[in-house]
């Protein structure tokens, strides 16, 4: 059954697309971004909105698998898509990606972390043996005003390996 959500408006038009695995039918405004239909309609807040400019990454999502920017996308253009956001990411177990940002301490006030999740799934799920030069180039879109980037881009190095065995 699909999660049907109809927030207010005047002229709303109707959207249906797949959400972490569930069918969503939602009534939007045509302006409405996918960052915010995703938080304010459809009630995922683990998609943070930083800038609303595309240049933070905070609001990233898989989109069809690639990582997009959500406050970038409106939410009728995502009609008949898959999108994934950092709840769909892993069950009710830590992700190895996750556990590694655990254990790397790759985070702290956790704003900027499911953004560097979400493109770190993306590089990692299509290409799991990536180098570290290439890992330093794909995050340089994301902004951490904490932590410092050197334990995400080790985090994101440790887990290539649950990548490469298919254990994303």
């Amino acid at each position: 059954m699909a999660f049907i959500s109809r927030p207010p408006g005047e002229k709303q038009m109707q959207v249906q697309f797949e959400l972490n695995g569930e069918a969503v039918i939602t009534d939007v405004e045509p302006r409405t971004t996918l960052a915010d239909c995703i938080r304010d309609g459809l009630r995922k807040t683990g998609t943070h909105v930083g800038c609303e400019h595309g240049v933070c990454g905070a609001c990233t999502v898989l989109i069809n698998g690639d990582a997009v920017r959500a406050c970038l996308v409106l939410a009728v253009q995502v009609q008949g898509d898959k999108v994934v956001t950092i709840e769909g990411l892993s069950g009710d177990e830590l992700s190895p990606l996750q556990v590694a940002f655990r254990k790397h301490h790759a985070l702290q006030c956790g704003f900027c972390t499911p953004g560097f999740i979400t493109t770190a799934h993306a590089l990692l799920t299509n290409e799991p043996n990536v180098n570290e030069e290439r890992v330093r180039d794909v995050l340089s879109g994301n902004l951490c005003r904490c932590t410092g980037y050197i334990p995400i881009v080790e985090a994101v190095l440790d887990a290539r390996i649950h990548y490469a065995r298919g254990e994303e």
